[in-house]
């Protein structure tokens, strides 16, 4: 009888299009998913995969089998799902990636109450901001603030995104504060570490502005802890600098203008038919915290 493990193998192989890859979701080497594919396809006696030193394809036997075996994990992940939502408990490791600021804000402080309630999960975060392909390198969801591109994956909306223009009081008792969009010129700019144009929303419609200033930097926390300091204006989203604003840290410039981008914060999962227990509670624990609006907006 093929062992299940095997079938998983496979089936991560050929998602993620490579041993390595595939390996470094799964937790073995390169050597040790070579080694149980080829075991699998000694026992089947066909090959699954045709394989070149550049990539990994399926044969015409592969490309059945791997149909029938995704029936078979789903069929085995419903019966999980159904095991653990009879459950408050849930077990295993829940692999997560999120953006680097946010991660630090507004997911770290709040972990010490779902890990409480769920002993038995152990939590792998991750946090970059480079984009991450959850599905090849093996996380079960990603935290994301944009609009989701690829439309093999899942998104649950967790908040809306605001973003204003700010400064610290101390630049605007040194430089004044602009009255209208064409005044920002005369002004000190702290650009994204993108170096992407302010695009904006206000009483003249939408408009974009590229802004200049003396700071260019791959980090967007130098840019934050820039705009604190004094160094000039910046486009910063609420959940970023909400905090700043209600304790007079920062001051909002020309409020009649704000991020035209519409941004959404997101949980993305790979498409499966049966949702995990453990990526939903934290998910729903996600939501409940956030909220249609969230604390850094109150």
């Amino acid at each position: 009888m093929t062992h299940l493990g095997d079938l998983e193998i496979f089936a991560r192989v050929v998602s993620t299009g490579s041993m390595s890859a595939a390996g470094r979701a799964l937790g073995f080497s390169a050597a040790v998913i070579s080694k149980r594919i080829k075991r699998l396809e000694d026992r089947l006696g066909t090959r699954l995969l045709q394989r070149t030193t550049r990539q990994i394809s399926m044969t015409e036997a592969g490309q059945g089998f791997y149909d029938r075996v995704l029936g078979i994990l789903a069929g085995l992940e419903e019966a999980e799902a159904y095991a653990s939502g009879r459950s408050s408990q849930v077990r295993g490791t829940l692999r997560i990636s999120a953006p680097t600021s946010f991660g630090r804000l507004h997911i770290a402080p709040h972990l010490t109450g779902f890990m409480k309630d769920h002993p038995d999960l152990k939590l792998h975060i991750v946090l970059t901001d480079d984009f991450t392909d959850i599905v090849a390198e093996g996380f079960d969801l990603a935290i994301r603030i944009g609009e989701l591109s690829d439309l093999s994956l899942v998104a649950r909306r967790l908040a809306p995104v605001r973003r204003l223009l700010c400064a610290a009081p101390s630049y605007v008792a040194s430089h004044g504060t602009p009255k209208d969009i064409g005044e920002l010129a005369s002004h000190i700019c702290l650009p994204a570490h993108n170096n992407d144009n302010w695009k904006l929303e206000g009483p003249e419609g939408n408009l974009s502005y590229r802004p200049e200033g003396p700071l260019v930097t791959n980090s967007s926390e130098i840019i934050r802890e820039a705009v604190i300091a004094g160094a000039g204006i910046a486009l910063r989203s609420t959940w970023d600098i909400g905090r700043e604003l209600r304790d007079g840290r920062l001051v909002q410039v020309l409020p009649q203008w704000e991020g035209s981008h519409r941004l959404t914060l997101s949980a993305v999962y790979p498409s499966r038919q049966f949702l995990p227990a453990k990526v939903r509670m934290f998910i729903d624990y996600l939501a409940a915290l956030y909220g249609p609006v969230p604390y850094w907006e109150q």
